[in-house]
């Protein structure tokens, strides 16, 4: 089986995230992990928080906390939301780490070496109101592109495009709101991208193909457009240190990297962390360093993201003329919008994670999530289409199926899976029409196409209930009691089937049903066509129990607080 490493867009340290964030990359790169666990791969899913750079620092300093004691605090809140959402990370680290640290000055000395790195003295923002030279995000002001007038010194949030703060309309210090900014000379270190342009050119042909048109369309756009030499030193307080042994100067005035230099390396370093931390020192870099043709990179993340880890991480990993493993499949997600406006961490626009599960438990969210995602287009997220789905496919069409048959059966033929008869054409057909749909599951987990397998793992669960509705045991039982115990015992291992399948999507839940079932020996991980032809693995006899209700039907009175507490339409 092949090796699958996997890593999701790193949440920024600076608050809670919203939903929006969530299934841009965390929650799917989650789901495929799972599957592919499922089915017998190793598994490498790496994620951490990204802690370095302006918000960091400002984050801190309007709570009043040292910077590393305040993303210490902000680490574990984010990584209790995350376990809230049954998020099965292989290790959850920081890029505040030692091992980052080391990792990164490596790749500076070595792009340094290489003759990539140039040292440039530029003119940058100072503000005399603060005493200091202000790096990129303690510079807001309008956007020269879009006009937008919350723009950040280093990328505008409506419109994404990259900045400089001197690009910026009207500009004003982030700290303290200042007008009064002059223009500085100091010195810098510069990523000469330029130079490496052709390289990473040569390396998207080989791999855009393959990727979904979302990423590969901007990769080549940033491509068209041209690398250009960027700086990748902050003048902060906060960051991985710029090394003095080999840019002495630099390190005596406090120069740090840049955050986007350093966070992507930040997968490497959290990989090293999570093997630091095992007593039988994990081989980290059979994953990472001259990986063999078995490792398979997947990185997930939002449309913003694509630029930095399609065009300049692989820019920077080939300018370290080391042999890092570079991604092989970028699943690259639209925006998940509220009510057609945009979710927003720093405007406080649209549903928290923290939040959705102090409203309901994680699954409702995963499984209406991952069936929404933004793959094609934007999706926008509602209350009405939230409750729809939550009400039709996981308390109807699922958690009804599960109850009824189990609650029915236990009523009927006690608290074990009644024998009945032998299978007839009903349950030749339900076992066909189960496997082909299985093959076409599988098949879209395959492709990364997570609303598809959404979709046809709901037609899994349509069909058990089609097969109910067909035989109808309450009536059956009048006049064929052996059908009936057939027909309860087929729709028994439909259950165990839809709990082994349905894993990566409702874990939880997936648990619950399995559970129902008192299988001691049960070590199923997947379920084979031949497996689901048969329905088989529950047989007679076996004892059962009736969970207790698997997802609440929402109400009109739900529907009615929910979009009172959070507003229904955008801002």
């Amino acid at each position: 089986m092949a090796r699958h490493l996997i890593t999701s867009a790193l949440p920024y340290i600076n608050g809670i995230k919203h939903l929006g964030n969530m299934v841009g990359s965390m929650l799917p790169a989650d789901v495929y992990s799972r599957y592919l666990r499922q089915r017998g791969h190793d598994v490498l899913y790496i994620c951490a928080t990204d802690e370095h750079g302006t918000p960091a620092e400002l984050a801190a300093k309007e709570q009043g906390l040292p910077v590393a004691e305040f993303c210490a605090q902000a680490h574990d809140a984010q990584k209790a939301v995350y376990d809230g959402f049954a998020l099965a990370f292989d290790y959850f680290g920081r890029s505040s780490s030692a091992e980052n640290r080391e990792i990164t000055q490596h790749f500076a000395r070595k792009l340094n070496e290489n003759g990539f790195i140039e040292e440039r003295a530029i003119r940058q923002v100072y503000s005399p109101a603060d005493g200091r030279f202000l790096p990129d995000r303690y510079v807001e002001g309008t956007c020269p592109h879009c006009g937008y007038d919350k723009a950040r010194g280093d990328q505008c949030e409506n419109c994404t495009r990259v900045l400089d703060p001197t690009d910026l309309i009207n500009p004003r210090s982030a700290i303290s709101g200042s007008t009064d900014l002059e223009v500085r000379e100091t010195k810098h270190l510069f990523l000469l991208q330029s130079k490496l342009q052709h390289e990473v050119e040569q390396w998207v042909a080989r791999h855009e193909a393959d990727w979904p048109q979302l990423a590969s369309s901007i990769a080549r756009k940033w491509l068209n457009e041209g690398l250009h030499d960027r700086a990748i030193t902050r003048d902060l307080d906060w960051g991985v240190p710029v090394p003095a042994d080999t840019w002495p100067e630099l390190a005596a005035e406090g120069k740090v990297f840049y955050v986007w230099f350093d966070a992507p390396i930040e997968y490497i370093g959290a990989t090293k962390e999570w093997a630091d931390q095992d007593p039988e020192n994990r081989d980290w870099k059979s994953w990472w360093y001259e990986a063999d043709d078995t490792v398979r990179y997947t990185e997930f993340m939002a449309k913003d993201n694509v630029p930095f880890h399609t065009v300049m991480f692989p820019a920077t990993e080939l300018g370290v003329r080391e042999p890092w493993k570079k991604v092989d499949y970028v699943k690259a997600f639209n925006w998940l919008t509220y009510y057609g406006g945009k979710f927003s961490t720093s405007q406080k626009r649209g549903v928290f994670t923290d939040q959705a599960l102090d409203i309901l438990p994680a699954d409702y969210w995963r499984y209406f999530l991952i069936a929404n995602a933004p793959e094609s287009d934007d999706s926008s997220f509602t209350w009405e289409h939230f409750t729809a789905t939550v009400n039709k496919d996981l308390a109807d069409t699922l958690g009804n199926f599960v109850n009824r048959v189990l609650s029915f059966s236990r009523k009927r033929f006690g608290e074990e899976v009644p024998a009945g008869g032998e299978p007839g054409e009903a349950e030749r057909k339900l076992g066909e029409e189960i496997a082909r749909l299985l093959a076409e599951y599988e098949e879209h987990m395959e492709a990364l196409q997570f609303r598809k397998a959404a979709a046809t793992l709901r037609a899994l669960w349509s069909a058990g209930n089609s097969y109910l509705e067909e035989k109808a045991p309450w009536l059956e039982i009048k006049t064929d009691k052996e059908g009936a115990a057939l027909t309860l015992r087929t729709a028994m291992n439909l259950i165990h089937l839809y709990a082994v399948v349905s894993e990566p999507f409702i874990p939880a839940t997936a648990k619950t049903m399995r559970e129902a079932f008192s299988l001691p020996d049960d070590t199923a991980v997947w379920v084979t066509q031949d497996e689901a032809k048969a329905l088989t693995a529950v047989p007679a006899g076996t004892p059962f129990t009736v969970p207790p209700v698997l997802f609440a039907k929402l109400t009109d009175e739900d529907l009615a607080t929910y979009k009172d507490r959070f507003g229904g339409e955008s801002a």
